[in-house]
């Protein structure tokens, strides 16, 4: 029992200290977007605003979507490092259930378990609003994850500050947004 509380210290010592969005207890429900079209979500989305993830380091984070033959979407995500270099992943998303299309879970590496993709809103044009937890140790704690997207590099703020209301009506500490930085990406096209 010792090693675990050691491990679970250094575990929570590091999200923390990363910037992670850790919080006791469970994940909480939220709505998601009713009659989620995933065809007219495919295509290239920027990410505008995030809660901090230990996984992205760049800046002009993007995500393009591809619909498969089989039905499952193609992630490509890609961002541009501090020495110039365009790192990037690709996976594969799934709808989770056929009757709510906007719960998708994504996968990018073979053998690990999906991460959820929550789609609470989008207009499909111009915005999208996306939430993402996971519990941890049998629901002791959650991380969580959300990102304001938008289909060009910039959204105006009263979209922003709809997507904020959204998010803080959830339960969503959206004082821990960070702005992501859209500046200098011509390299990324």
């Amino acid at each position: 029992m010792k090693a675990f509380q050691v491990l679970l210290v250094l575990f929570l010592t590091a999200a923390a200290a990363d910037g992670q969005s850790f919080h006791p207890g469970k994940c909480p429900q939220l709505c998601v977007q009713e009659d989620f079209n995933v065809t007219k979500y495919m295509g290239t989305w920027y990410e505008i605003e995030k809660l901090p993830a230990i996984f992205e380091r760049g800046q002009c984070n993007q995500a393009t979507y591809s619909l498969l033959p089989d039905g499952t979407v193609k992630v490509l995500n890609a961002e541009l490092l501090s020495n110039g270099k365009i790192n990037s992943i690709e996976g594969v998303a799934r709808v989770k259930n056929s009757s709510q299309p906007a719960i998708l879970g994504v996968s990018f590496f073979k053998g690990v378990p999906d991460g959820p993709y929550w789609v609470l809103s989008t207009d499909y044009q111009s915005y999208s609003l996306v939430y993402s937890c996971s519990n941890y140790l049998g629901r002791l704690f959650h991380i969580d994850f959300a990102w304001i997207l938008a289909r060009t590099r910039v959204l105006t703020d009263d979209v922003i500050d709809g997507l904020h209301d959204k998010l803080a009506s959830a339960g969503v500490n959206i004082n821990r947004l960070t702005v992501s930085n859209q500046t200098g990406c011509d390299v990324m096209t």
